[in-house]
């Protein structure tokens, strides 16, 4: 494993638990009080984020009159922090880590969706194991209540199954791929570049990715009601600029991978490992994803997310799923 990929913590940690962390006690950042006609984003080490460099070295906030100032956040659950504590205007984040504010009465709104996992996160099984019911006794080593334990009780509900037929291993992706692939565990669930190294080391594969798991594990710009209401021209204008970014990653996904490589120190050619994996949201996926008639809209799959954040306590309250989305900014955009 290279120190690169060492490096790549998803947030590439992108963790559920993220927003109980920072509802129990706000971080103080050093994040400054936005100025009224800028908006600050904030952004962490995920492509979907990370693609905002894109629209900022392109030049397309600029094109729609947007003046942004891009907050990277080396710790993501920071970010979430200094959105809930109005700090930015606007932050790159979950929907599962959304949900948690929301069930304190946040005044935040999901205003955009950047992308969905659809293949970054998956369970590997070694060459033996072709089906769930052969995973049933066996360990499976994640980060617990992370994404990868959504995923892993995900796949296991839709294969008949539920997480107390298998005996979970905690530990840090890095750790859970280093014991899978010296065979202390039977199986782990993790993200890329974990799930292309373990395929590529010839080890194991997946029997169950994101992909098969469609709108439940969504990135989003989450803004603050505020912002929404003082810089809503602006924050179109962001939106414009992302459908020019999502635009440009799928005609020129060379550069674009020698942009955000650049972001995190990593070569274009590992940086590529991610792009298949996410599928980035242009204006007719962003449409769909707002509308409440849709099964794989944030409103649609926000009680399932939720569903499991209750029954690991990760979450106080009931989210008002319906509260926290704003699909008019996309709908102006689209004007």
């Amino acid at each position: 494993m290279s120190s690169s990929f060492l490096s790549m913590s998803r947030a590439f940690k992108r963790s559920v638990v993220g927003a109980c962390m920072v509802l129990a006690g706000m971080a103080a950042t050093t994040v400054a009080t936005p100025a009224a006609a800028e908006v600050k984003l904030g952004l962490s080490d995920w492509p979907g984020w990370v693609a905002w460099y894109v629209a900022e070295q392109k030049g397309f906030f600029k094109k729609y009159g947007a003046d942004v100032k891009l907050v990277w956040f080396a710790n993501y659950t920071d970010s979430i922090g200094a959105l809930s504590s109005g700090q930015l205007d606007a932050n790159s984040q979950t929907w599962s880590d959304t949900l948690g504010p929301l069930a304190k009465g946040l005044p935040l709104k999901a205003i955009l969706v950047n992308d969905n996992s659809a293949g970054n996160d998956a369970l590997m099984v070694g060459p033996k194991i072709t089906s769930f019911a052969q995973l049933k006794g066996k360990k499976v080593a994640l980060e617990q209540y992370s994404i990868s334990h959504f995923v892993l009780a995900t796949a296991l509900a839709k294969n008949g199954m539920k997480l107390g037929d298998v005996k979970i291993v905690n530990l840090s992706a890095g750790d859970a791929a280093a014991a899978f692939i010296s065979g202390k565990v039977d199986a782990a669930v993790l993200w890329n570049p974990w799930v292309h190294q373990i395929e590529a080391s010839g080890k194991g594969k997946a029997l169950f990715t994101s992909k098969d798991m469609p709108g439940l594990v969504p990135d989003l710009l989450v803004a603050q009601d505020k912002a929404i209401q003082t810089k809503r021209k602006e924050l179109v204008g962001v939106i414009k600029a992302w459908f020019d970014t999502e635009k440009f990653i799928r005609e020129q996904p060379a550069e674009a991978a020698k942009i955000m490589s650049k972001v995190v120190s990593m070569s274009p050619e590992e940086y590529t490992v991610f792009l298949p994996g996410t599928k980035f949201f242009d204006a007719a996926a962003n449409t769909q994803a707002f509308d409440a008639k849709n099964a794989l809209s944030l409103s649609s799959t926000a009680p399932t997310i939720a569903a499991f954040l209750t029954q690991y306590k990760l979450i106080d309250g009931k989210p008002d799923a319906v509260k926290g989305i704003d699909g008019t900014l996309v709908q102006d955009a689209l004007k």
